[in-house]
């Protein structure tokens, strides 16, 4: 069975155990410290899992003006991803422990490039050591592919000109912090505050106390109360990663066909003649 959201540690372990073909990704990640998460996928990981680096693995080169975060080249990520060992209709599931928002951007990109049997493990590690899994510290087993065979994007983004242009009739999502998102700190970039219009979301409003999603049908409801429909809905946060978090939690509810905007506040708030919006 193909799982193109959410799955489960119970479901993950019964597929190990029964030799499906997986490739596991830990995407931990710290924005302050951008080693800690490799060291602590050396330190303990999910068996044959192998790391994604959001800066190295997960994003392309910044310029002072795409943001923090851009995308990657597609055939660079095409390649990278045959590295990894993906090929069309094996399983992909990503994981990190810091609640989805670093492996919801891998779950993006794989979805972006064309990839449909991706997957964030929900959860996390947590979820998986609590189901009875055993974390390895053993290199994983890699058998590399080809470069992945670029299609069309199969995930709809919106650039700054044109989310400028459209700011009045779209529903913009921001997954930030509500001090970031406020405007009343800013630890990451050069200036405070939101796109104007912006509502907020932070990405942390999708999961439960245990650190899983909430039921498709309570995010469902959330998501109706503070959006229009999906085709409307553009996300961002402050470099387009925990705004992939918002994206998978509507696709999860059964509401699909939002958008991204990759540069989000990071390019945003690069270009001074961009209108900027606090409190």
């Amino acid at each position: 069975m193909t799982h193109r959201t959410l799955i489960d540690a119970a479901t993950l372990l019964a597929a190990r155990t029964a030799g499906e073909p997986l490739v596991l990704l830990e995407c931990s990640f710290d924005l302050t410290d951008t080693a800690a998460g490799e060291r602590t996928y050396h330190a303990g990981h999910l068996p044959d899992a192998q790391y994604a680096h959001l800066d190295r693995d997960l994003a392309g080169t910044r310029n002072g003006h795409n943001g923090r975060h851009p995308l990657p080249e597609r055939a660079a990520f095409a390649r990278r991803a045959g590295e990894w060992g993906i090929a069309p209709g094996v399983q992909v599931v990503a994981y990190d422990r810091q609640g989805g928002p670093y492996a919801a951007r891998a779950w993006w990109l794989l979805r972006w490039l064309g990839h449909e049997a991706a997957a964030v493990l929900d959860g996390g590690v947590a979820a998986f050591v609590a189901a009875g899994g055993q974390l390895v510290t053993q290199p994983p087993r890699v058998r590399p592919e080809p470069p992945y065979p670029v299609f069309a994007p199969a995930m709809p983004t919106i650039g700054s000109t044109e989310l400028l242009a459209q700011l009045a009739a779209t529903t913009l999502l921001d997954a930030r912090a509500g001090e970031r998102f406020r405007g009343d700190v800013e630890p990451l970039d050069p200036v405070a505050g939101h796109i104007p219009g912006a509502r907020h979301r932070f990405f942390q409003e999708n999961l439960q106390a245990d650190g899983c999603f909430k039921p498709a049908a309570q995010l469902r409801r959330e998501f109706a109360a503070c959006a229009a429909a999906p085709g409307a809905v553009v996300h961002q946060c402050g470099s387009g990663v925990t705004a992939c978090h918002n994206l998978l939690a509507m696709e999860h509810a059964g509401l699909p066909g939002s958008r991204l905007y990759p540069g989000s506040w990071s390019e945003w708030c690069s270009d001074p003649t961009r209108p900027v919006a606090r409190a």
